[in-house]
């Protein structure tokens, strides 16, 4: 978002007092150009290697912007047979898309594979099941757990020993056991070690486990590092720095497809790195509750909206849109929820008054994905800027929406 000379607030040039007014408060909105720069940063960070990038879906689902990483040439992971539906309404063939499961019943895998999608297996009961049901006629990846820790939040760390995901490289005899019984075709091994990895070495870290373990699978065609690349959320807040990741990435990746004996591809599943920055939430201000202890800034939304910060104690920088040059005064920014549900603590903010708008940044990823009715609240509209252009991309619920799955009896 960016600041004018005339200290007023845009997205793409389009004040966010017009969005509110024109689609109501609380108001997702996504920014189509932050989500095509994010996508050339990736791509350009790995000059010269035949790379992949797999959009993590469950970050945003918005058939919106699952047809825009379409349009400029990213294809989908998906978790779950819905995420793999929206994808192929979206316009992505089945071959494009990536089914990541963890524990589903082996059901949901039938339907992505009978959909064209290729399967990661993540554990050696779905990895017989698999064998046992195609043999050698549908190819697969299979998910290793190299037993790293690293990344931000424990809920959002994928790879460490105690992690239910992925099948343990310490099994790696009993995998070889399982596909050569059934001959499984074995296309790529996964890892994803989780999210918020600022530094590069825990990518290499779990790059050259990877590497060593593809040498006992002599038919691969991916290597497929997952996601996790560090996002700004804090002005001045360190990044994973793409440049250099991919340099070093790109230098061990050649020099495994030299021993290897021929090239393989590379792929990325980035779902926040590619949307997070994209997206604001825009609330407007209810009550100033000015508390001998604190100062409360009420607005209209809560964690039914954004829960991120009372899930993982995630940052979200808060702008005042309505008065940015007010005096800087501190606050404790909460939600209308009847629970604790606290978007920001002592958070310094230009003075707000009731009805100022403010703006969560980072709001594109597990917004509204993870969004809920709790307290019988709807769910907010989302608008997707493009071209200069603001467009409904999801109508703000009613309760007709809440009733419609209820049966009277």
């Amino acid at each position: 978002m960016q600041l004018s000379d005339q200290n007023t607030y845009s997205v793409q040039g389009i004040d966010p007092h017009y969005l509110v007014e024109q689609f109501g408060s609380p108001l997702y909105v996504y920014d189509g150009t932050t989500i095509r720069r994010k996508v050339t940063e990736l791509q350009h960070a790995f000059p010269g290697i035949n790379m992949k990038i797999k959009y993590a879906c469950k970050a945003n689902t918005n058939l919106s912007i699952l047809r825009l990483m379409r349009e400029i040439g990213v294809e989908l992971d998906v978790v779950s047979p819905g995420e793999l539906e929206m994808g192929m309404i979206a316009g992505y063939e089945g071959s494009q898309i990536t089914f990541t499961p963890s524990g589903v019943p082996f059901e949901e895998v039938r339907e992505a594979v009978e959909a064209g999608a290729i399967v990661n297996v993540d554990s050696i009961p779905l990895l017989e099941w698999f064998g046992q049901t195609y043999g050698n006629t549908k190819p697969c990846l299979i998910r290793i757990k190299p037993n790293v820790a690293a990344g931000g939040n424990v809920k959002i760390m994928t790879a460490h020993a105690d992690s239910k995901f992925g099948i343990s490289v310490l099994l790696l005899d009993e995998i070889l056991e399982v596909v050569k019984k059934y001959n499984i075709k074995i296309i790529g091994l996964h890892q994803h070690t989780g999210s918020d990895i600022k530094d590069a070495e825990p990518f290499l870290k779990v790059a050259d486990i990877l590497f060593e373990t593809a040498k006992h699978f002599p038919d691969l065609e991916v290597i497929d590092l997952g996601g996790g690349f560090k996002v700004s959320y804090l002005p001045g807040d360190a990044i994973t720095d793409m440049d250099l990741l991919g340099k070093k990435i790109s230098e061990r990746f050649e020099k495994f497809c030299s021993e290897y004996g021929r090239k393989l591809q590379l792929w990325f599943e980035p779902g926040k790195f590619l949307v997070s920055e994209s997206g604001y939430l825009f609330v407007k201000t209810t009550v100033v509750k000015e508390d001998p202890a604190r100062h409360f800034v009420h607005v209209d939304s809560g964690l039914n909206h954004l829960i991120r910060p009372m899930m993982y104690g995630s940052y979200h920088h808060i702008l005042n849109v309505t008065n940015p040059t007010g005096e800087i005064k501190p606050y404790n920014v909460v939600g209308y929820i009847c629970e604790t549900d606290t978007f920001a603590s002592d958070r310094n903010l230009p003075e707000v008054r009731p009805g100022d708008v403010l703006a969560f940044l980072n709001a594109g990823a597990y917004g509204l994905t993870m969004s809920s009715n709790y307290n019988a609240r709807f769910r907010p509209a989302e608008i997707l800027i493009d071209h200069g252009q603001a467009k409904l991309i999801r109508r703000r619920e009613t309760l007709e929406d809440l009733l419609k799955t209820q049966i009277e009896i």
